[in-house]
């Protein structure tokens, strides 16, 4: 399958008590992605559920998760959770909340 490649930085800022992170350095790995990741946040951010931070955490958090239960579906962790999932992201597809 054809992937868009990703480098996914997190850093950490400070802890709970807002006390600097003792981290010496950001957690860094790649992953790929049949969409494009960019055009998910602005999509997400375009619904006006969440402001900018969270709509993004959400898209980039549920891509990432997506796409490797997508490439180990046959994996038994994913088994009882598919189906839920499913729904959810046709909910999500569907537009925003409506309050």
């Amino acid at each position: 399958m054809k992937q868009h490649r990703y480098r996914i930085t997190v850093e950490h800022l400070a802890d709970a008590k807002g006390e600097p992170s003792t981290y010496a350095a950001p957690l860094q790995f790649e992953a790929g992605n049949h969409d494009d990741l960019f055009a998910i946040v602005e999509r997400m951010r375009g619904r006006g559920d969440f402001d900018a931070d969270t709509a993004a955490a959400l898209a980039i958090g549920l891509k990432l998760f997506s796409e490797v239960m997508l490439e180990n579906k046959a994996h038994p962790l994913f088994a009882g959770f598919k189906e839920h999932f499913g729904q959810f992201m046709q909910t999500l597809k569907k537009g925003p909340a409506v309050d």
